[in-house]
């Protein structure tokens, strides 16, 4: 789906400072297409090309092959592993209002 750069970061989709820098570079290898939107021209909007979702298709690959490795070999079960992303989510919500409300 299409999204604009500041969605991408309020959504959780992307955990970096520079968003903007960060896109360019993957638009420039082609893995994003990006496009001013129509309504609001200062907003850009981005979605993976076919070549990004390749590359994403094969890291979910990747990722689903390890979760697997973890629960087959009795190191943590899948309920564990949603139990610790739950947790570090929460973590990270707690201390990004805590900076957000420093000030």
């Amino acid at each position: 789906n299409e999204v604009t750069a500041g969605e991408l970061k309020t959504r959780g989709y992307y955990q970096g400072s520079n968003v903007s820098y960060n896109l360019k570079k993957l638009v420039e290898m082609g893995y994003m297409h990006h496009q001013r939107c129509e309504i609001d021209r200062r907003s850009v909007r981005v979605r993976l090309t076919q070549r990004g979702r390749e590359i994403r298709d094969i890291v979910s690959a990747l990722f689903s092959r390890h979760a697997e490795g973890l629960e087959n070999k009795d190191v943590i079960s899948s309920e564990g592993i949603d139990d610790i992303s739950t947790a570090l989510k929460r973590m990270e919500r707690y201390w990004s209002d805590q900076i957000r409300y420093i000030y």
